[in-house]
């Protein structure tokens, strides 16, 4: 997964197997990075690395 690639709200969606509004409540409260580009929301893949990352170091 490159680290240029912006991934849209139904593709995070389905990597972490969780609904929109959850996706949605983990850009509101920063703990997953997202930009705006016009209306679209965007997720950088490495944004979602790194969450993905710290969530696993927690469970360690």
């Amino acid at each position: 997964m490159p680290d240029d690639e912006l991934l849209t709200v139904p593709e995070v969606m389905r990597r972490l197997k969780l609904g929109r509004s959850t996706v949605y409540d983990l850009i509101r409260s920063r703990r997953l990075h997202s930009l705006t580009i016009g209306r679209a929301r965007r997720i950088p893949a490495s944004a979602l690395d790194t969450y993905i990352r710290h969530h696993l170091e927690e469970a360690a």
